[in-house]
């Protein structure tokens, strides 16, 4: 198997839950789509109709990610899988005005490169190798995303924040709060602010476990 030491993994964030999986491979590659609502009005007398848009879809995340636990002797599907396939699953915590619950909004995010806040909608996977009594550990899943949020809202993915010299990156664990954050990194918790600010953290009382901060050098 390919070593990934150095390198920043993918991971994706249940938003409702905090749970996180990591993926255990980069993915090779990824498709974006992206269509947009218009409806056409026939005019007598035209070769051409008159064109009215309707309004923009959300993008789709398509991706192929592979997990493996041979060596470590479990279950692919409890050790990874199944958490992705909760991503599918209705969460009652949801629930409200007569509605039973919807499955919870979730994000991917590699590094901070960039990230996609969106709901998966379609799952196929596939199982490839296994124990002697049955259990799989080997799988290969397409997952489809379609897309929850504007861009431009996700954390890190400003040009002027990233690419700056003297940036770092952490990863919230959980627990974790940007004032004891801030405490860690600058010696002051008060600089929480600070760190709201250049990761765009619209509610920082809610710090999501598996979010990749930037942390920037004190202006």
């Amino acid at each position: 198997m390919p070593s990934e030491t150095g390198l920043e993994k993918a991971v994706i964030i249940n938003l409702d839950t905090g749970e996180t999986v990591d993926c255990m491979f980069r993915p090779k590659e990824y498709t974006f789509t992206k269509a947009n609502e218009w409806t056409q009005e026939v005019i007598t007398g035209k070769n051409v109709p008159k064109l009215q848009f309707g309004g923009g879809k959300g993008m789709t995340l398509t991706m192929e990610l592979f997990f493996d636990t041979y060596e470590m002797g479990l279950d692919v599907r409890k050790r990874y899988t199944d958490k992705i396939w909760r991503l599918m699953m209705i969460n009652p915590a949801n629930a409200d005005k007569g509605n039973k619950g919807w499955p919870p909004t979730c994000e991917f995010r590699w590094g901070l490169a960039w990230s996609f806040k969106a709901v998966i909608t379609n799952i196929n996977q596939r199982f490839t190798m296994f124990f002697p009594d049955g259990t799989p550990v080997r799988s290969t899943m397409t997952v489809t995303f379609m897309q929850a949020a504007e861009e431009g809202q996700y954390p890190g993915q400003n040009p002027t924040t990233v690419s700056k010299p003297g940036y770092k990156t952490r990863r919230v664990r959980e627990g974790e709060t940007l004032d004891l954050i801030a405490f860690e990194e600058y010696g002051d918790a008060a600089r929480w602010r600070y760190l709201a600010d250049i990761n765009n953290l619209d509610d920082p009382m809610r710090l999501e476990p598996g979010k990749v901060l930037a942390i920037a050098p004190l202006g």
